[in-house]
């Protein structure tokens, strides 16, 4: 093998969106409006949450948490979206793209933990209703929330450690506008075998594991509302969390087909297309849904702007 095949390559060029310097410039407004109203949205839920005594409630605090991921989980990846759609140099180096693709996962895990933990608080609200308050107090609260959080960035670490060890000496453009793992370590001229396993079993292992405990919180929950005898009854438990469900399914649709496949060689376009609506279009919704959805945060922006006109 020549020297040059030795050679590290310590950057690489993100690929992005090929195209006219039109659609670049057009993609990095919309991209850039969006991640604006993602950041501001999210703002307004915490300094909601944490001001407005009526949401003093584990639910909130979760929502809350929710919100804090987004913001950052959109700031790992969006921001080098927006400079690289409007600059002549796409380039990250490596210890930049390791860190930019440790933070993405590692926060969208954290985001399947507190999807299921938020699915299990409304299951003990409908299902437990007299004893919510004992069972899910402030301090279970807590731990719930920080679990989550170091779960998410422990279940990363290894097929992190994993990536950090291998090489490469050949192409160094990635397919992608950030350092995704598919179209990174395509890229190796090492064995990654043992990365492609281990990516594959960590999520499988948390987005079906989050899943089924969502699905199964879920199952009991409309057991117990379809139990109700009114309908007025129904449709006020319905509703603390239809917000909740809606996310849920809108982010398990297209996650589970960019993490749980089989092969490292699907479709890297189609896997660019579907990774912006979670990276984007998805955290651009949730504060619409959770704020449109919930009756009480309608109401305290009713009486917000209200007050301001």
């Amino acid at each position: 093998m020549s020297e040059e095949n030795h050679t590290r390559v310590k950057e690489f060029i993100l690929l992005g969106f090929p195209g006219s310097h039109y659609l670049q410039l057009s993609l990095f407004v919309l991209f850039f409006f969006m991640y604006v109203l993602i950041i501001t949205g999210n703002v307004a839920i915490i300094f909601l949450g944490r001001t407005q005594t009526c949401l003093q409630s584990p639910m909130y605090y979760f929502l809350c948490n929710f919100a804090f991921l987004e913001i950052w989980f959109t700031t790992a990846s969006v921001p080098k979206t927006l400079a690289n759609l409007v600059s002549q140099s796409k380039s990250i180096s490596f210890t930049s793209c390791l860190l930019q693709m440790y933070f993405v996962f590692s926060l969208g895990c954290t985001e399947y933990f507190l999807f299921a933990v938020m699915a299990y608080d409304r299951y003990l609200a409908i299902c437990y209703p007299l004893h919510y308050n004992t069972i899910m107090s402030s301090t279970l609260s807590v731990q719930l929330a920080l679990s989550s959080w170091v779960g998410g960035f422990l279940v990363i670490s290894v097929p992190a450690g994993l990536i950090a060890r291998l090489s490469f000496c050949g192409p160094n453009v990635i397919n992608h506008f950030f350092c995704d793992i598919t179209p990174w370590i395509i890229l190796s001229c090492a064995d990654t075998d043992l990365v492609e396993m281990v990516c594959f079993m960590m999520f499988a292992i948390v987005i079906l594991g989050s899943c089924a405990i969502t699905l199964v919180s879920y199952i009991y929950i409309i057991s117990t509302i379809l139990k109700i005898p009114s309908s007025q009854g129904q449709q006020r438990a319905f509703s603390t969390c239809s917000s909740h469900l809606t996310v849920v399914i809108i982010w398990y649709r297209s996650t589970i087909f960019l993490h749980v496949k089989p092969s490292i060689e699907t479709s890297l376009e189609l896997t660019k297309i579907v990774t912006i609506l979670n990276t984007i279009v998805t955290p651009f919704l949730n504060p619409f849904i959770y704020t449109l959805r919930n009756k009480e945060v309608r109401e305290i922006l009713k009486k917000v702007f209200s007050k301001g006109t």
